[in-house]
């Protein structure tokens, strides 16, 4: 016992001071400080669906043959895809982001990327690397599109899509699967729903604001849960898809319609029957607010509610308000028109 204590104590004397155990290892190198590229003072893009966007990247100087390279990185499979290269007066663009992206170049220091029309895939983070021998150095940017996550099923019930699925389904609906950021802040929002569904990066989660018995039990924190990574072609859950701002307009045509009528209503006034995500949009962005339910492109009947009241379906929150899937023969509902 005593030899044990004595060794302990010799251990004590000889071991490093605490401050020192986290020091680097001898001969790391520290992390590169920028020589060229600015800092960016804010790292995160606001922007909508539809407008103009510029990523900022200023050089500081201009060393000798050297080029700048901005890529994107994907969410659902972590590739880093090249969107441009230049080098020197000449650039090159590449993949789908090609036709809508150029460097700003405001000035001769200036290498920040401008994407044009941009789209709910454009979200996400970039990178804006300086190549230039064996002191490339890179910045990471975000670009945050302002939007709204809701949860989608099928017609035929709860828990159906795989992966696959999920994101065509949100896809066919003007949206498009959600990242767990923008899941995340729907919830720090409000949003509370206890089926699981498909984000983008092919884990699956659900948030709840209230604690309950059929969600997990009333002991388990508020949050968003997760089922973390899943089989994307055999597990089946719903999906949480997300869209932003419309280039168009929402309205409602009264009436006694079927869901075939209503398709007919909207084209004899030169429009399309309204797709999920674009009432969602439409109640987010424009405070859609109307009690009346409406067709919608998938067979679904909602209605968008800006303003609760007593009246109109009698819950104390905004939202967009679902009477399901009813039979599509049935005469008692108007219909939502999209114009672009």
């Amino acid at each position: 016992m005593h030899r044990l204590l004595l060794l302990g104590c010799l251990w004590f004397l000889a071991a490093p001071p605490v401050s020192s155990i986290f020091q680097r290892p001898t001969g790391t190198p520290a992390p590169l400080r920028l020589q060229y590229l600015l800092e960016p003072l804010h790292p995160t893009v606001h922007t909508q669906r539809g407008a103009t966007a510029t990523l900022p990247c200023v050089l500081r100087a201009l060393p000798p043959n050297y080029r700048v390279k901005w890529s994107k990185v994907e969410p659902a499979n972590y590739r880093e895809n090249i969107i441009i290269i230049t080098n020197g007066l000449y650039h090159k663009n590449y993949g789908p982001l090609s036709p809508r992206v150029r460097l700003r170049h405001s000035h001769r220091y200036d290498a920040s990327l401008t994407i044009t029309d941009v789209a709910l895939e454009d979200e996400g983070r970039y990178r804006c690397q300086l190549v230039n021998g064996l002191e490339d150095e890179s910045i990471s940017l975000t670009l945050h599109l302002e939007g709204v996550v809701f949860p989608y099923q099928p017609s035929n019930g709860r828990y159906k899509f795989n992966y696959h699925e999920a994101k065509r389904a949100c896809e066919q609906q003007d949206s498009r699967l959600a990242t767990y950021q923008q899941l995340y802040k729907a919830w720090t929002e409000g949003l509370d729903w206890c089926n699981a569904g498909w984000i983008l990066d092919g884990t699956v989660h659900y948030p709840i604001i209230n604690s309950r018995e059929p969600c997990g039990g009333r002991l388990l924190l508020p949050g968003v849960r997760t089922y973390g990574a899943r089989d994307k072609q055999k597990d089946r859950f719903d999906a949480f898809c997300f869209t932003s701002a419309l280039q168009g307009q929402v309205y409602f045509i009264r009436g006694h319609l079927n869901f075939k009528e209503a398709g007919q209503a909207c084209r004899n006034h030169g429009a399309a029957i309204a797709k999920v995500g674009q009432l969602y949009s439409a109640w987010k962005f424009s405070q859609l607010d109307r009690c009346d339910g409406g067709w919608l492109a998938d067979g679904s009947v909602r209605y968008p509610i800006a303003i609760p009241r007593e009246r109109c379906g009698g819950l104390p929150d905004p939202g967009v308000r679902s009477f399901g899937f009813p039979s599509k023969e049935m005469r008692t509902y108007g219909t939502y028109c999209f114009v672009g």
